[in-house]
């Protein structure tokens, strides 16, 4: 039994692995993965998050702000009392309980606009997210066609390969059967070893390509990744027969970055707002209630007569006497003390600034700068989208062209190498044009292959900023 737990746990662990191993990823799922797990959507989601508790923040500063305190002390020592006025040399309790409020009634409007501007950076913050998800989303994709464009580079290196090294067997038995000369042989020799360079290079960048898809979504463990190699169909022209102003305009309504570099101007605005409402005077409403208990007050129960004493004299001699009573007293209770030492103040307060050394005027011309900055950051947002857009219009109409042309070239290739690599295997071409032909063959399907690509993610890039999702299939 001791042996037969640690084979099943191995078994386990292995069958665990081997599953794990076999996952193969779509492309969505690697979207959807990296926007999961990346840091700097995460951290961009906690920026988001900041902007809403300073949303919610501002709409409390609306309401009025109490506070309430109390305090609880003792007194050892020559001290006055401060609800008797009378000194106290022994321990007294000394309490005291206070309870204020104060509300903005108008300040030119500054929290009003404050509320507004963080309303906006929140809405703001929220599109900048949405950018980040769309910028990694692209590169996501970039990264998952170059490694279906390196597998198919792949396949036609290895095919030529193949094709050389039955060129080369086929020349090593006319060599020696004495029909062929030793340099037609070492030709051949060559370009095998040139076609088997040309191999380890494009099983080098493929390694390559797949290093860069798992190092974008942060994957731990890369061993045994692998995707999925969707049967990928050519799409059609319909998106380059729409004018590149029109894939524009529907971008504009629809793209994060231009959202989020609007709002930034109209909390630009609201800034210069608040700002100018620094000139506007202020008023405020404030009321307090405080009371407090002193250990050392007393009220007076009753009182017996002493004695006298001599107070003055009169114009004609005689003592003036002042009787001298004996009072006895009681301690004055807490509530009613309480009661007694209520304090209860309310006030409107007006602040008017006069002169507070130009800062005003200094926050005012700051925040046109900064309405100005903002402006000219939405402005080079839509030119920076306006140029990707041209650029990837431009691009796809380059790719399409391009694979139509490296098509009939791949297409009258094929048929040339065929037809020389009949003569050759008869005598009537030598290795050198042989190799030629196969060469320009291999770098016509390579052109195609390469064009192909290039026009499928162009096609997704625009398809993309006119609200698709990116999808392969």
């Amino acid at each position: 039994m001791k042996r037969v737990f640690p084979s099943l746990l191995f078994l386990l662990i292995f069958f665990t692995n081997t599953v794990s191993a076999q996952k193969v990823w779509t492309l969505e799922e690697c979207i959807t993965y990296a926007l999961n797990n990346n840091i700097q959507v995460k951290q961009q989601q906690l920026n988001t998050t900041i902007s809403k508790l300073e949303y919610h923040q501002k709409i409390a500063s609306l309401f009025p702000s109490v506070n309430g305190s109390a305090t609880l002390a003792y007194n050892n020592g020559q001290t006055v009392d401060m609800y008797t006025n009378q000194f106290a040399s022994q321990t007294i309790q000394s309490d005291n309980f206070s309870l204020s409020a104060n509300m903005v009634l108008f300040d030119g409007l500054q929290l009003l606009n404050g509320l507004k501007q963080k309303q906006i950076d929140f809405l703001a913050s929220k599109y900048d997210l949405d950018k980040m998800k769309n910028d990694i989303s692209l590169t996501i994709a970039t990264a998952y066609l170059q490694i279906l464009y390196n597998i198919e580079l792949l396949e036609i290196a290895k095919n030529q390969l193949d094709i050389t090294n039955q060129q080369v067997a086929r020349t090593q038995k006319l060599f020696d059967a004495g029909t062929v000369a030793k340099g037609t042989l070492l030709t051949m020799q060559s370009q095998a070893a040139t076609d088997e360079l040309q191999k380890v290079t494009a099983q080098n960048q493929l390694d390559i390509a797949y290093l860069t898809l798992t190092q974008l979504l942060d994957l731990q463990n890369t061993q045994g990744f692998d995707i999925v190699k969707p049967t990928l169909v050519l799409p059609d022209a319909s998106s380059l027969l729409q004018q590149v102003d029109d894939i524009y305009n529907k971008a504009m309504d629809i793209q994060p970055d231009i959202k989020s570099a609007e709002l930034k101007v109209q909390s630009a605005k609201k800034g210069l707002a608040i700002s100018r409402g620094t000139f506007s005077p202020s008023l405020t409403l404030s009321g307090s209630y405080g009371t407090g208990y002193s250990g050392a007050s007393k009220s007076i129960t009753g009182a017996t007569l002493a004695g006298s004493q001599t107070i003055g004299v009169t114009e004609s001699g005689e003592l003036v006497y002042s009787p001298i009573y004996d009072y006895t007293y009681k301690k004055i209770s807490f509530n009613d003390q309480l009661n007694n030492n209520q304090n209860k103040t309310i006030g409107l307060y007006l602040n008017v600034p006069i002169f507070n050394k130009w800062q005003t005027q200094t926050m005012v011309g700051t925040s046109k700068m900064q309405l100005n900055i903002a402006q000219l950051n939405l402005q080079n947002t839509k030119n920076q989208l306006y140029k990707t857009i041209q650029q990837a219009y431009a691009d796809a109409r380059a790719a399409l062209n391009k694979y139509t042309a490296s098509q009939k070239s791949v297409e009258a290739l094929t048929e040339s190498f065929g037809y020389t690599e009949q003569k050759f295997n008869v005598g009537l071409v030598n290795s050198i044009d042989y190799n030629d032909a196969k060469n320009n063959l291999m770098k016509s399907k390579s052109d195609l292959l390469q064009a192909k690509y290039e026009y499928v993610f162009r096609v997704k890039v625009l398809d993309f900023y006119q609200g698709k999702p990116l999808k392969l299939n």
